[in-house]
């Protein structure tokens, strides 16, 4: 059985990064942030962007250090441990095998404008995939999948080729409704129509979390799990990580930009939150079909199905190296480390495109759970912060390729930007978050007293900081005022929970592995590469 090997070059490691991020996203999140904060979403953007590159930038440290496969559920066990490594990689698993079948959802919802048998309508506007709709979704899977395993070549080759058409296509987008239709008096416009002032701080922060702009970025951990297979590894990851975030976050400005610009102000006497768009493609396909832009049209048309695709097929790769490394870590059978002959992870591939089919049945509300996988994969990229600092003191002399300036202010704030996110998400998200972490805590617990995990490992103090955090989080999120009892009032909210991560972050650091050099010993050897440079 061969392993991983070492072969995505920089550049394509970079395309997979932007490919995964650019998904359905894009279509629809300068409308709901619009109608949450106005043009108020633009600083959200901008907020939303800076925010994710300084978590990004803790995992540029972690992975050119060690860049392994499945890096963001390794870390934290070289860093704190089993338990610690279980629960990020449980949440890190749980959120990201959802994300290709959200999207294969997405690109039959959008065709359903075409072929209407395959989706229809119930209660409150919940899309339901029909029969012949569900027969589509397992198609496209098994297609996803099998371009994952039959080819390396064919794999990089199709991620380009979707690549290519969709980044034409959002540029065009920008270029074409800015010099056509574009009112600069729509950036004044209050969020009420009432003629109060646009900046609203609440709408802002709320627009992040709920208006699409945290779920735009979800994709820039690909680099991350991906870091085990690329060659010239201390520039693929930067330039992965961190590139991806900022190529996207202007690409997302402009789409924002041209979006508020090109809007009738006649449609905004009542304010942005009555903006609407009847369209199912998005709002988009909308304007440009209002301007008479019937060629731009029809390319929406046809990247509102190819954004889904090209981002649920990157998180299908990169979910595969996530069960990989769960199974090295033994959380998961060792059968799912294994590789066909083209040396691609052909077991956990199945493992994910299994699950993946059991998504798709017709749940009502399904689509409710972007804000839901928000928050549980915010809560994994809250390890590289922790991580960053807690091996920065157990293994303080290691090579570091990328070494974090200003490590601790950076790493506090992006630890508490996350915790935000999560508090911003809601409270009807973080009880749903709650009861996924308890099944997670029961197969833990069958498999202790089963005797499939190493004892020696499992570190039970770095409960005094997890218990405390998890939660912590749903407490603060119950007594807060994004759909809590609001005890916490707007602004009071932000000086608990900073002071709230302060503690844990602190708690974290001081209970890290005091000596982490076995596992070490086997992630050098896996970080190996004879195309350093």
């Amino acid at each position: 059985m061969l392993g991983l090997q070492r072969r995505i070059s920089p550049f394509n490691m970079l395309l997979i990064s932007i490919n995964g991020m650019v998904g359905s996203a894009w279509l629809f999140a300068p409308l709901y942030s619009a109608r949450i904060a106005g043009s108020g979403a633009i600083i959200a953007w901008i907020l939303g962007g800076l925010a994710t590159i300084l978590v990004a930038l803790t995992y540029v440290e972690l992975s050119s250090m060690l860049p392994v496969t499945g890096g963001s559920t390794r870390f934290s066990q070289l860093s704190h441990g089993l338990i610690a490594g279980y629960v990020i990689s449980w949440l890190t698993w749980l959120s990201a095998v959802t994300m290709a079948p959200i999207e294969v959802q997405a690109v039959l919802q959008y065709a359903a404008t075409y072929f209407p048998s395959l989706s229809h309508v119930v209660g409150n506007d919940i899309h339901v995939l029909t029969g012949i709709g569900l027969c589509w979704a397992v198609v496209i899977m098994f297609f996803m999948c099998v371009i994952n395993v039959v080819s390396f070549k064919g794999l990089v080759g199709f991620n380009q080729i979707l690549f290519s058409f969709k980044i034409l296509v959002m540029m065009f987008t920008i270029f074409w409704l800015i010099h056509t239709h574009f009112f600069t008096q729509n950036f004044a416009v209050s969020y009420s129509g009432n003629g109060d002032s646009w900046l609203n701080w609440h709408h802002i922060l709320a627009a992040i979390a709920g208006g699409g702009i945290a779920f735009a970025f979800t994709g820039f951990k690909h680099g991350v799990e991906m870091a085990g297979e690329t060659t010239h590894s201390r520039v693929a990851v930067p330039v992965a990580i961190v590139g991806s975030v900022v190529i996207c976050l202007l690409l997302y400005l402009g789409l924002q930009v041209a979006f508020i610009g090109a809007l009738d102000p006649a449609w905004l006497a009542k304010g942005w939150a009555y903006l609407t768009f009847a369209h199912d493609s998005g709002p988009f396909v909308g304007i440009a079909g209002i301007l008479g832009l019937v060629w731009l049209v029809k390319f929406l048309y046809i990247d509102a199905a190819v954004s889904p695709l090209g981002a649920g097929f990157v998180f299908m790769t990169s979910t595969a190296r996530v069960v990989y490394a769960m199974s090295q870590n033994g959380y998961l059978p060792k059968i799912l480390t294994r590789t066909n002959k083209q040396a691609l992870p052909i077991g956990a591939l199945s493992l994910n495109f299994i699950v993946g089919i059991f998504l798709f049945l017709p749940f009502p509300g399904w689509q409710n759970m972007v804000n839901f996988l928000v928050s549980a994969m915010v809560i994994a990229y809250a390890i590289g912060p922790i991580a960053l600092l807690s091996l920065r003191e157990a293994i303080p002399d290691l090579k570091r390729p990328f070494r974090l300036p200003f490590a601790k202010p950076i790493a506090l704030i992006a630890f508490y930007f996350c915790n935000l996110i999560i508090y911003w998400t809601g409270w009807d998200t973080m009880w749903k978050l709650a009861i996924a972490l308890v099944i997670g805590v029961v197969i833990f617990l069958i498999a202790y007293f089963r005797g499939k995990l190493n004892d020696k490992i499992i570190s039970p103090r770095s409960l005094i900081w997890i218990a405390p955090y998890l939660i912590g989080l749903i407490i603060i999120s119950y007594l807060g005022n994004f759909g809590g009892k609001g005890y916490l009032t707007f602004g009071w909210d932000f000086l608990v929970m900073f002071i709230f991560s302060c503690v844990i972050l602190l708690l974290a650091v001081k209970t890290h592995l005091p000596n982490v050099d076995a596992q070490l010993a086997i992630y050098q050897a896996e970080s190996k590469e004879p195309e350093l440079i």
